[in-house]
């Protein structure tokens, strides 16, 4: 999607909000009107007066119904809407009498004000405060001090609320773009792991086995058109395709299956959403593959898993060299994102913690994530 169209659909969902809001004001200032005229009925002709009144509840009514579908709220409906405001200050003198005080309308006229600001802006709202103002002084035989408060009320209003809405509309269209920008980075880091938990792992090995070369290459062909496949899906499954629960106990047993790798697991299933699952494994066999890289394809390692709850704690160990200080951090300025996207960012996006301990005495990651991962804001 365009940002253009992002942020015309931004737009739409801030209007339908204030829409929304407007037709309950638009129902309580007609009450309002209608109550404060059956308590005056001052009506010199009470014909027109009457008519006036009833002219403002269907006018309501057809508001209500034309401006809660956004394709309708189009110039021609907002100055039809506008005119039939401005009809009925006019109507005022005709049926109070040229010395009235209060028009029939009253403060229902601010539905139209307001619609012309949530539509247009400040500058929608200026203008149709203008026009209602205006004509509202011009019907008076006699202007009073609260007649020139009130046109004040109506432009500071129409232009602040116009305001108002134009910021909200630009803020709802900067916090999509945000999220698009999100969203596109975390796929970004999605797809980096999977290419390192693959392809780059495979030119490691071809460095140290060329033999195999042939063999691999096939693999992580097959693994690279399946991955582009699934992005394919992606856009034509729900987001509760992936929904469900699987043993974190039974996929990291697995690994044991490694040579010289140990698993220490509790007596029962640990339970997890499925994609926590796949995700703390893929961590651990990046651990087990840079300890096959850098301390040996036989080296011995330990892998503990402790359910504590409310989170699952899950340690890999191993008894090597250690990271040499700062190598991490000039590694992903290198640009190569094993550790920072495959062990800490996977870690990070289910919501955990991921420390290492390092040293002369071997290497350990330990990782704590909770058993219910963060869910994505509204």
């Amino acid at each position: 999607m365009t940002d253009g169209a992002s942020a015309t659909r931004a737009a739409i969902a801030v209007e339908d909000r204030m829409f929304g809001a407007l037709a309950v004001l638009r129902v309580v200032v007609l009450a309002y009107a209608v109550a404060i005229n059956v308590y005056r009925d001052n009506f010199d002709h009470p014909a027109l007066g009457w008519t006036c009144v009833g002219v403002m509840v269907a006018g309501t009514a057809g508001a209500l119904v034309v401006y809660a579908a956004p394709e309708r709220r189009v110039l021609a409906v907002l100055a039809a809407d506008l005119a039939l405001a401005v009809a009925l200050l006019l109507a005022t003198p005709v049926a109070k009498g040229p010395w009235f005080q209060a028009t029939i309308p009253g403060y229902w006229i601010v539905g139209a004000l307001l619609a012309w600001a949530v539509r247009y802006g400040w500058r929608g709202g200026t203008l149709a405060a203008v026009v209602l103002g205006a004509v509202d002084l011009l019907t008076r035989s006699e202007i009073a001090q609260k007649d020139g408060g009130n046109v004040f009320l109506m432009l500071l209003g129409g232009s602040m609320v116009g305001f108002v809405c134009e910021s909200l509309k630009a803020m709802a269209a900067e916090r999509d773009l945000a999220q698009r920008e999100a969203a596109a980075a975390a796929e970004r880091a999605r797809l980096a792991r999977a290419v390192h938990d693959g392809v780059l792992q495979v030119l490691a090995l071809v460095q140290r086995q060329g033999g195999e070369l042939g063999r691999a290459a096939g693999v992580q062909e097959q693994a690279l058109r399946t991955l582009i496949r699934s992005q394919d899906a992606l856009t034509a499954t729900s987001p509760d395709a992936a929904a469900g629960r699987a043993d974190l106990a039974a996929a990291l047993g697995s690994l044991a299956a490694r040579p010289g790798t140990e698993v220490a697991l509790p007596a029962g299933p640990i339970e997890l959403p499925a994609h926590t699952v796949t995700e703390l494994a893929a961590v651990v066999r990046a651990c087990l593959d840079n300890v096959e890289r850098h301390v040996g394809v036989d080296a011995p390692a330990w892998v503990l898993v402790e359910d504590l709850g409310d989170r699952v704690e899950v340690s890999v160990r191993d008894d090597g060299p250690g990271i040499a200080a700062g190598r991490l951090e000039a590694a992903e300025q290198e640009g190569r994102l094993g550790v920072a996207e495959s062990i800490r960012g996977r870690v990070r996006d289910l919501g955990g913690t991921a420390t290492l301990d390092t040293g002369s005495y071997g290497t350990e990651w330990t990782f704590v994530v909770p058993r219910h991962p963060p869910q994505d804001g509204p």
